[in-house]
């Protein structure tokens, strides 16, 4: 069981990596990240059978960084699209003017 979680938690962090690598699109990347975390999370639980509980209080603290990272980072993509009418990441240059 161990072995299959920590091949999964792998594969979905891959899977995010190579997200936010190719694409352009800042809600995708922004999802990836999310995956990213999540995947994070799924090795913290799989390895707290054989460590204790402290995997598991992490994934608390995780989850909590993640959701204060989702607000604020949906609020950061609504305020550029409102500005550039873009989330392409491309066009997103706001040191420009």
């Amino acid at each position: 069981m161990l072995v299959e979680s920590l091949t999964l938690s792998a594969a979905l962090f891959t899977i995010g990596v190579i997200g936010v690598l190719t694409r352009r699109n800042a809600i995708i990347v922004f999802m990836c990240v999310e995956l990213m975390l999540n995947a994070v999370n799924l090795s913290f639980v799989a390895l707290s059978k054989l460590y204790g509980a402290t995997g598991q209080v992490f994934v608390i603290f995780v989850m909590t960084v993640a959701a204060a990272e989702a607000a604020v980072g949906l609020a950061i993509i609504i305020a550029i699209f409102r500005h550039k009418k873009s989330v392409n990441l491309q066009d997103i240059n706001l040191l420009r003017g």
